[in-house]
This record gives structure tokens, C-alpha cells and sequence, in this order.
């Protein structure tokens, strides 16, 4: 409710304690009242300064019209919309289709704290503030990509140089080639993994134990020789090696390499006596099976992968909520399960945790057979076990690939305007270096 007169937008006179301003082409008459409310903002004070004082006039505003005694300024009228409502309802809302940075200076233009934003205007400006802190800190990278060697020593430009080779693809066309190599290595590595357990790829060994073709072997270990040498490089050419070797990416390529050489160290450096041990056997066999880890360097290669990754990081209020959807099902038709399946004499379920396995199989709709009700009431507890698993399942869903997307397009949005920035920057210099070379 307007317990005020409205701002007229309209052509005409203004009366007494009213002023007429004129934004960016559209002219509004308002009232002295409704401007006192905030005495130190623009329109107040142009309110109290005296038309006679034409210093002061021109200080306020671009221009002034002593004959319709009216007040011009070059600013948007559309957030001037906006500006004009913390003087009726002492708050302002940011109209869509508005810059929430342009907004701003146009609240500091017109001299109206921040505070009067409403809480969802100011969430609005906090995102888009952290978006602009994203595109600097890109175009920053971009810039240091650009710019020509300015080290001092021959190491230091050597190790800047190989810092670009390796972790840069898109610095230099050597550095691409690297990147691809490196992305190339690791489908081999799990290709070859994959290919090793293959019993007629296999061969046997003195003892007649199968183990992996010596090919195969071969290629494992060039492939093992690349991240490590790939690694080692990357680290002692890193201008911060601390924040390196504590980054997750690279713990995850560190531990893709270390279990090669435990296995290696514990298969042809140890005692046979030493290999005889069955504890010593089943920790080999574990390290090999780490080497699943290696599929994971995809991620350093893949800004899908780090999408993804970064999504599911956003997402994990609604993956508790699955988690907790399910394991709530779990309990309760477990122990249904259970009771209601105590009266046959076949039942296939034993205890409640035991039946926990047959509401994970159920809840999630994989159904492996191996234990199943018998009873009409425990069939009956499955059809409503079943369901609920996939309401559980289905309503975090569409958030979770919500966040994907969102990040996803926000992602392309941000590196689209990081290189306008760049573009632009460019051109400005250009312009600076002819302007000079006229002069």
C-alpha cells in the first residue's frame, strides 16, 4: 500500500516542496516528504540546495532547466525505478534484466547505503560479485600466459618454461602435444590393466601361476616411466611445491604411481623367502588393484570430469538426503522383511542385518535374486519397498543435475568473458600505443 502520493511520471508542473528530475529521458516529479526520509542521499539534498546556487546545482546533477525548473541526470532510468522505492517501502529490489554491479553504483550515485537491499538482492549481488572474482582471477592466469619472461636467473625462466609446458596445453603447441601424450598415456594404462587379467593373454609363470604377458608388462611400465617423469617435472618446476603436493589431483596422481614401485620393490628386490608369505602376496595383489586409481588423472584433462566433480561438491545436501531417504527404507523394510518372513519354514532371511542386503538390492531396483520374500505379506512389503526406493532415488535427482548444469553453462559463461576481457584489454593498449605514437 502507497500511504504516499505515487511519483508522477507524467509532463507538467511542479508544485511546492516537489522537484522534477529528468533520467536519461524520462521525467518524474516527486515529493519533498517522501525524499526527507533519506536527508542524505542526492535527491534530498538537491531538494534543500536553492536554484540560485548554480555551484551547487552542478554538483548534484549534469544539468539544470531554470525555466521548468527541472534537474537532468545521465543515468539509467530503469535502476532508477528501483532506487526510488527505499524512500516508499525503505528497501530495493533489483529488477531482472538490471547488472547487480551497475546497480551498485548507481545506489552509490545516488548516495543510498547498501544496507536497504533486500536479502535476496544482496545473495544475487554476493554470487555475481564471486563470478566476477572468478573471471579476474581467469584472466589473471591469462595474462601471465601472455606476457613475455621477465625472470631474473636462467633457472627461473627455465623452470617458468617448463612450468608452461607442463601444466599449460594451451600456452604453446609442444604443451598441447604433452597434454594429449599424457591423456593418451592413461587410456593405455587402463586399457592395459584391464587387458593383463585376461587368462588367455596370460602366461605362466616357474611355478605355474598365471601372471601378466611380458608385452603387456613392457607397456605397463613405459607408461608408469611417463608419470613419473611427468610427475617429477611438474613438481620441480611448481612455484609453489607445498600447494602442489597437497592439491587432491596430484595426491591422486602420487598414489597412481607409488603402488607400481612398492610392487616392484616387494616382487624383484625381496627375499624369496619373503615372497613365500601369504600376507606379503595379498599386499601385492592389493597395490596392483590400486592401480585403478591411474583413470582418475583423466580429470586433470577433462573439464568435464572437474565439472562433475565440482557439482557433486554443490550437491551434497541433496545426496545426504538420498543417503538418508535410503537408509531410513533400509531399516524399516528390513525389519518388516524379516518379521514377516519368520512363519516360513524356507525363509531366506536369517537376521535383520542380514536383510539389509535385500532392501539395498530392492530400494535401488537391481534385484540380484539371491534372497527373496516367500510370504504374501513379505511380497507385499517388497512392491512397497520397491517404491518408495525409487521416490527416494528420483526426487534428489533433478537438483543434483541441476547443479551440473548450472555450473556447467556458468563455467563456459566465465571463460567466454575472461577472454572478452583479454580481447578487450588488448584493444585498449592498442589504442593507448597509437594515441602515443601520434603525439
Amino acid at each position: 500500500m502507497w500511504t504516499v502520493p505515487k511519483p508522477k511520471y507524467r509532463p507538467g508542473s511542479c508544485g511546492e516542496g516537489e522537484i522534477a528530475v529528468n533520467i536519461g529521458g524520462v521525467r518524474v516529479v516527486l515529493y519533498g516528504e517522501v525524499l526527507n526520509r533519506y536527508p542524505d542521499s542526492r535527491l534530498a539534498e538537491l531538494l534543500d540546495c536553492s536554484t540560485q546556487n548554480h555551484e551547487g546545482i552542478s554538483s548534484l546533477c549534469d544539468d539544470f532547466d531554470p525555466g521548468s525548473n527541472e534537474f537532468y541526470f545521465d543515468r539509467d532510468p530503469d535502476a532508477f525505478k528501483c532506487i526510488i522505492d527505499v524512500y516508499y517501502f525503505n528497501e530495493i529490489h533489483i529488477k531482472p534484466g538490471i547488472c547487480p554491479i551497475c546497480f551498485i553504483k548507481e545506489m552509490e550515485f545516488w548516495k543510498i547505503d547498501q544496507a536497504v537491499l533486500d536479502e535476496c538482492c544482496k545473495s544475487y549481488l554476493s554470487e555475481k560479485e564471486d563470478e566476477l572474482t572468478e573471471i579476474a582471477n581467469k584472466v589473471k592466469v591469462i595474462l601471465e600466459d601472455l606476457e613475455p619472461d621477465r625472470c631474473v636467473t636462467c633457472t627461473q625462466r627455465c623452470q617458468r618454461f617448463l612450468w608452461r609446458l607442463m601444466e599449460k596445453p594451451g600456452s604453446s603447441r609442444p604443451a598441447r602435444v604433452i597434454a594429449i601424450a599424457s591423456f593418451l598415456s592413461v587410456l593405455v594404462s587402463a586399457v592395459v590393466m584391464c587387458v593383463g587379467t585376461i587368462p588367455e593373454l596370460q602366461v605362466a609363470d616357474a611355478e605355474g601361476k598365471l601372471v601378466e604377458h611380458p608385452i603387456l608388462e613392457a607397456i605397463e611400465t613405459a607408461c608408469m616411466s611417463w608419470f613419473t617423469a611427468e610427475y617429477l617435472l611438474r613438481l620441480a618446476s611448481s612455484p609453489h611445491k607445498l600447494h602442489f603436493v597437497l592439491s587432491f589431483m596430484n595426491v591422486v596422481d602420487f598414489m597412481s604411481i607409488v603402488p607400481f614401485y612398492v610392487v616392484l620393490s616387494l616382487t624383484y628386490f625381496g627375499t624369496s623367502s619373503m615372497m613365500e608369505l601369504t600376507n606379503v602376496q595379498q599386499a601385492v595383489q592389493a597395490l596392483r588393484i590400486m592401480r585403478i586409481a591411474r583413470i582418475f588423472k583423466l580429470a586433470r584433462h577433462s573439464a568435464g570430469l572437474q565439472t562433475l566433480t565440482f557439482a557433486l561438491k554443490r550437491s551434497l545436501k541433496e545426496l545426504g538426503l538420498l543417503l538418508m531417504y535410503m537408509g531410513v527404507g533400509i531399516f524399516v523394510f528390513s525389519a518388516l522383511a524379516y518379521t514377516m518372513e519368520q512363519s516360513h519354514p524356507e525363509t531366506l532371511f536369517r537376521s535383520i542385518p542380514q536383510s539389509f542386503w535385500w532392501a539395498i538390492i530392492t530400494m535401488t531396483t537391481v534385484g540380484y535374486g539371491d534372497i527373496y520374500p516367500k510370504t504374501t505379506l513379505g511380497k507385499c512389503n517388497a512392491a512397497v519397498s520397491f517404491l518408495c526406493g525409487v521416490i527416494a532415488i528420483a526426487l534428489p535427482i533433478h537438483p543434483i543435475i541441476n547443479n551440473f548444469v548450472v555450473y556447467y553453462n556458468k563455467q563456459k559463461v566465465l571463460e567466454t568473458a575472461a577472454k572478452h576481457e583479454v580481447e578487450l584489454m588488448e584493444l585498449k593498449s592498442g589504442r593507448d600505443v597509437r594515441r602515443k605514437s601520434r603525439d
